[in-house]
């Protein structure tokens, strides 16, 4: 039987992957009434406060670790909320989470390129297969009659994902020092000071404020409560009870739940690029890791 710990953590990463693949259509949802730098530095000036009371005892940076720790606020906030807001504004959200889901893919192919891993031939089949299902969906606009934005916007959410990135891989190091609280705070807080500048000028001729609408407080509430604080909380406590590789099985449930909100929320429904591309993704992953055959429920089954 499974410890009652290592269900709730399940639990915990399931509701944390439904909130974060609710992500897309809901941010897409309130840039319509709201400024996409206005949006993120209330996101997470907001989330910042909220998080200091839990946060506040594993604040202390060593001066020899401050760059790094200033690097993954900046590439994981700024770089990848930024481009990831850009995206949303030419593209449609379905295509964000899908693209996003690929990232254990691109970490598979750059440490190959520049870590010198010398990963097992059916890992590179596999992130190959993964990168066409990504650049298929990328270049769908290159195939359609009607002009559009769609690649400038999926250029944007892989620019975000590669943001992501790098915020994993140098967060990965610095965890091994800090406590996963300290470090969130400060990556939310780097992300709302560097926000701060952006969402002064967004602001200078009216302010949000004068826009108060129902998609603006859904959006900065679902960002800063739920996406940011407690979508991380329950991620970072359900990582005590869990290996890391195992979670990231749920980063599968993300597109479902983007394409379940997104349709009746936008009107985004899933085109034959869209499922081609989806496939290829998961069977590169599937053969890449051997593991695509598990799926968050599955875990509930596992004997200790």
């Amino acid at each position: 039987m499974l410890s009652n710990k290592f269900r709730t953590a399940v639990i915990a990463l399931i509701i944390a992957n439904i909130i974060w693949g609710a992500a897309p259509p809901i941010f897409k949802w309130a840039l319509q009434d709201i400024g996409p730098f206005t949006l993120a530095f209330l996101r997470f000036a907001i989330a910042a406060l909220l998080i200091l009371p839990f946060a506040y005892k594993h604040l202390k940076v060593k001066k020899e670790d401050i760059a790094e720790v200033f690097l993954i606020g900046f590439l994981g906030v700024v770089i990848n909320i930024s481009f990831f807001f850009f995206g949303l504004k030419y593209a449609p959200s379905i295509n964000a989470s899908i693209i996003g889901s690929a990232g254990p893919i691109f970490l598979i192919l750059f440490a190959f390129l520049f870590l010198r891993e010398k990963p097992k031939r059916k890992v590179i089949i596999g992130g190959l297969l993964g990168l066409a299902g990504v650049i298929l969906i990328m270049i769908k606009s290159l195939f359609s009659s009607e002009p559009n934005l769609d690649l400038l916007g999926n250029a944007f959410f892989f620019i975000a994902m590669l943001g992501g990135l790098g915020h994993i891989i140098l967060g990965r190091q610095l965890l091994r020092k800090y406590e996963p609280l300290g470090l969130t705070f400060w990556s939310f807080l780097i992300g709302a000071l560097c926000f701060l500048p952006l969402f002064i000028n967004e602001n200078l001729n009216q302010t949000f404020l004068a826009n108060i609408t129902l998609p603006v407080i859904v959006g900065v509430s679902f960002g800063a409560i739920l996406c940011s604080v407690l979508a991380y909380f329950l991620f970072f406590w359900a990582l005590k009870y869990m290996p890391a590789a195992e979670s990231g099985i749920f980063v599968y449930l993300d597109p479902l739940v983007t394409v379940i909100i997104a349709l009746p929320l936008l009107g985004e429904k899933p085109d034959t690029f869209y499922y081609i591309g989806s496939i290829f993704v998961f069977f590169g992953i599937y053969i890449a890791e051997g593991r695509l055959h598990y799926h968050p429920i599955h875990l509930f089954r596992r004997q200790e």
